[in-house]
């Protein structure tokens, strides 16, 4: 039995923090004490831990004396400004947000993919990728080890909880709005209504009109898999649904692979699911992947458009970006440390 440890969680009154608290009681993760953290406005609130009502601090220096481990389910300007200082205090931290992906001295990790990078964290911060690399290279990754990777051509369909507890409530919102046949008025957090509609950005747009979030896939793609020359070419869509991500993800390969061989090395895969049944009507889809960790994989088959000698399999995959995503990729990598 691991010795416990004192966690804290940094954000634990938002979607991915309280989905880490979920988390770490369904993986009996051996936790001594919990450590909620969250802005001042959230102190005082409780959170449910183990059956117990557990107090929520206010987010300072001061409240990482003593933690172990703390799992960051903050955004970019507080994980920059609490996390160094966390780790000052001999805490390893792994953090959700994009702070520190691209950092040379911080590892970018799934567990499924690289979990001996987790050792090597010389700044005692290890960074969870973002949630569609998550969801894509969890089932690419084990076809790039049978046939060798060459290129990865990706199309997401990005839930609106991707956008946090405001993007969810939003569609929420605009859903019954319209429902009642009234007026969707300020759409915030999109830049345009979501429900019944899709929105084709993600994050800023950056180089050669590709959104921030487009470029994670390809940038946090690489570190991962440690193939700094991948060529990766990703659009991402927000779709009014409420929860899981979807992708298509074309994949041109080194050597010749077959969709049954695809099947068969995908069936024995950690972390995913197999639902490739057309003939049936069996495949991912948003509503049977939310709420669990695996992700599902179907549609595979033969990349019709790849010229004679290029190896190329396009597949569909589903999986829930709040919990595989996000929190427990993070409590993935936590248990590693123990």
């Amino acid at each position: 039995m691991a010795d416990k440890k004192v966690v804290a969680i940094l954000g634990a009154t938002g979607v991915v923090g309280t989905q880490m608290i979920q988390c770490l009681e369904e993986r009996d993760f051996p936790v001594e004490r919990l450590v909620p953290l969250a802005s001042a406005r959230s102190a005082g609130k409780t959170v449910r831990f183990n059956g117990e009502d557990v107090t929520v601090l206010e987010a300072t220096p001061d409240a990482f004396d003593g933690v172990d481990i703390v799992l960051g389910a903050a955004g970019d300007a507080q994980a920059k400004e609490l996390l160094p200082e966390a780790a000052a205090r001999g805490a390893v931290c792994v953090d959700n947000s994009h702070a520190f992906r691209l950092d040379a001295d911080v590892p970018l990790v799934i567990p499924e993919i690289n979990p001996e990078d987790i050792a090597n964290h010389p700044r005692n911060i290890i960074a969870n990728p973002n949630c569609a690399t998550i969801i894509g290279l969890v089932p690419t990754w084990p076809l790039a080890q049978r046939a060798g990777l060459k290129r990865l051509i990706v199309s997401t369909y990005q839930a609106a909880s991707g956008a946090g507890m405001p993007g969810l409530k939003e569609l929420e919102r605009e859903s019954r709005v319209l429902a009642e046949g009234g007026e969707v008025g300020d759409t915030a957090p999109f830049a345009y209504q979501l429900a019944f509609n899709l929105i084709p950005q993600i994050g800023g747009f950056k180089e050669e009109a590709y959104t921030s979030e487009e470029l994670k896939m390809q940038n946090e793609g690489r570190k991962i898999m440690h193939m700094p020359e991948l060529r990766v070419n990703c659009t991402c869509v927000r779709v009014p649904v409420m929860r899981s991500h979807s992708e298509s993800i074309t994949v041109e390969f080194e050597r010749p692979i077959t969709p049954d061989e695809a099947r068969e090395v995908l069936s024995a895969a950690p972390g995913v699911k197999v639902v490739d049944d057309p003939a049936n009507l069996r495949y991912p889809m948003p509503l049977d992947t939310s709420d669990q960790d695996l992700v599902y994989v179907g549609r595979i088959r033969r990349d019709l458009s790849a010229p004679d000698g290029v190896n190329a399999l396009t597949f569909w995959c589903c999986g829930d970006q709040i919990r595989k995503g996000a929190a427990t990729n993070a409590v993935q990598i936590a248990e590693h440390l123990l």
